[in-house]
């Protein structure tokens, strides 16, 4: 997804139990009207592990003829994870890859050096209109993978392990290892990313699985330490925390952490630890040298030029 670096203010609150932080969202437009609520990156927490931008798009209806066109825009220096709870999203890129997201999937686009991207709606789905609702997140690569080649990796749903963890919770382990667990989606560095469903009045125990760990609340409530927390939340958990959650109804979580990789500067869609990448990757975008995605011919202007 495209965004615009004057919108990245989540707001924050502290917690003096488990929960370190509590993350806010903000409300941002990514083109087209489409609005996301952004937690990462924000002043009061800028990364959780490697993950260094949270988007939640959706829930939103799309009537028969409407629908989310994201234009051609470029990446560096990171990998985007693209994850769907419903509807459809038709992915094109530089590196050739034509590929329809569908829910349960994980897509994995490694910008290294660089990548352009478009996020559309096919013509059948546009025709038959469509609920959209999912997470797209970014990765930091580590410094000796944010100048390698790019990369697209497909994982269709059936490949992503999940299981029963307790009666009333099933987990999906989309990136990483967990209990007992382990993602088909090849990393270069350490990460979680998994989802967690949970009834209503179920209780379970999220162990510290990670240096950094976090939990998103991405539909439902949940209490932790005796507070209540609801869709849009990010609860960043404290070192070695083990966190008691009970769900007030039915919920959805998904866990997020990992190691560190240090700080990044961030510019619109350019994320790299050397600074000077960034303003190359602005001028090679604005002299439009970026490699081109097949029939596309619109693309997103870099903001202020």
């Amino acid at each position: 997804m495209t965004k615009k670096e004057d919108q990245i203010e989540p707001t924050g609150n502290s917690n003096p139990k488990s929960v370190e932080l509590i993350l806010e969202p903000k409300s941002s437009d990514i083109g087209a009207g489409f609005t996301v609520r952004r937690t990462l990156p924000s002043r009061h927490r800028r990364m959780v592990g490697p993950f260094i931008f949270f988007d939640h798009m959706g829930p939103v209806d799309f009537a028969p003829g409407k629908s989310m066109e994201v234009l051609p825009h470029p990446h560096i220096g990171l990998a985007t994870v693209t994850y769907l709870f419903e509807g459809e999203v038709l992915h094109r890129d530089s590196v050739g890859s034509v590929q329809a997201i569908r829910p349960g999937a994980i897509n994995w686009m490694v910008a290294g050096s660089g990548i352009v991207h478009s996020e559309r709606t096919s013509e059948e789905v546009r025709a038959s209109g469509q609920t959209l609702h999912g997470i797209q997140l970014w990765v930091a690569l580590p410094p000796e993978r944010e100048d390698g080649a790019p990369a697209f990796f497909h994982h269709p749903a059936d490949t992503i392990p999940g299981r029963e963890l307790k009666p009333g919770v099933h987990g999906r382990v989309l990136i990483g290892k967990a209990w007992d667990m382990e993602s088909p989606v090849e990393t270069y560095s350490r990460m979680l990313y998994a989802e967690i469903q949970m009834a209503k009045d179920v209780v379970w125990t999220l162990d510290s699985l990670e240096k950094e760990q976090a939990i998103y609340v991405a539909m439902g409530k949940v209490m932790i330490d005796g507070e209540t927390h609801e869709s849009g939340n990010m609860l960043v958990l404290r070192p070695g925390a083990v966190v008691e959650i009970r769900a007030t109804e039915d919920a959805l979580l998904m866990v997020l952490g990992g190691d560190s990789l240090g700080p990044r500067k961030i510019y619109w869609n350019f994320v790299h630890s050397d600074p000077d990448k960034i303003e190359q990757a602005k001028e090679r975008w604005k002299a439009q040298t970026f490699p081109g995605v097949e029939g596309e011919t619109e693309f997103v202007p870099l903001p202020g030029s």
